[in-house]
């Protein structure tokens, strides 16, 4: 089943527009946006093929963090996260 997650994780420096465009290249083979210009939080939505919430959930934070890691973002603490599956968004039912 495919998910939607978004993640945001915090830190203590306000990113430039930069940074996160390195972000948006790391995630993109995740079908992945990325978000945080102007802030000290930086996101992503990404999809992920799972099988539960749980598990998207997880798999969707290890791409994030690694993404984050290639861009040279600081490492952070997820803040964030919340998942729907592609079945849950075409019905409403949430």
């Amino acid at each position: 089943m495919r998910w939607s997650v978004g993640i945001e994780a915090e830190g203590s420096k306000v990113l430039s527009r930069e940074e996160i465009v390195e972000l948006a290249d790391a995630i993109a083979a995740s079908h992945g946006i990325a978000t945080g210009i102007g802030t000290s939080r930086y996101g992503a939505q990404l999809v992920v093929e799972a099988d539960t919430e749980e598990d998207a959930i997880a798999l969707a934070t290890e791409r994030f963090t690694a993404a984050a890691a290639t861009a040279g973002l600081p490492p952070a603490p997820v803040v964030r996260t919340e998942a729907i599956s592609e079945a849950e968004e075409e019905t409403g039912l949430r």
